[in-house]
């Protein structure tokens, strides 16, 4: 059976290029919308919050403190170093801090390398935040000497770099008694997490 003539007017050259054209009008329409989608989704990656953007941690932005674990310990040979975002702004704490005991320390306090609860990622803190690292004073190794003095320094992004003077923080007992085995932790949001590092050794 013939089919029905058809009665569009329009030839077939048209209705081919008509066709095309929607499709490629689709196909950009598509594009720029899974474009637009990835942009944002970069955009958000890289907004507000991310250490990206986030500057390092000051002495200007943060106190400082040292607490004995378990409080009434007069031994003081575990602390708690607890650092308080006191400003207006986010701001990172990059991997631990550089401690140093007693004023005549040859060098600053060694770091338990397995201590890092997020490898390579700094910990940001939002503003009244707090930050935790634990501090072995003595290990029960040699050479045991007085320390009147605590002095932290903040890492900056690049290993080895500093952001600001080091901080003087306020010792919890009248003199520490520190040896070779002294060690501290990276930082981290979690008091607990830090301190398991410390507290059987």
């Amino acid at each position: 059976m013939n089919s029905p003539a058809c009665t569009n007017r329009t030839s077939p050259r048209t209705r081919t290029s008509l066709g095309g054209w929607k499709s490629t009008a689709l196909g950009a329409a598509a594009v720029a919308a899974l474009l637009g989608t990835m942009t944002g989704e970069a955009s958000a990656a890289e907004g507000p919050g991310t250490a990206n953007t986030v500057a390092a941690c000051t002495a200007d932005a943060l106190t400082v403190s040292a607490t004995t674990e378990p409080t009434d310990d007069t031994e003081a040979r575990h602390l708690l170093i607890t650092a308080r975002n006191v400003g207006d702004k986010e701001c990172a704490l990059y991997r631990h801090p550089r401690i140093r005991l007693g004023a005549d320390a040859r060098t600053t306090v060694p770091v338990i390398e397995d201590s890092d609860p997020d490898p390579g990622v700094p910990v940001t803190l939002a503003p009244g935040a707090k930050a935790y690292a634990a501090l072995l004073v003595s290990g029960g190794a040699r050479d045991v000497y007085e320390a009147k003095s605590i002095t932290l320094g903040l890492q900056g992004r690049t290993p080895g770099s500093t952001t600001s003077e080091p901080i003087d923080v306020p010792l919890p007992v009248d003199t520490l008694y520190a040896d070779d085995g002294q060690l501290v932790t990276y930082w981290t949001t979690a008091s607990g997490f830090a301190l398991d590092f410390i507290m059987s050794k």
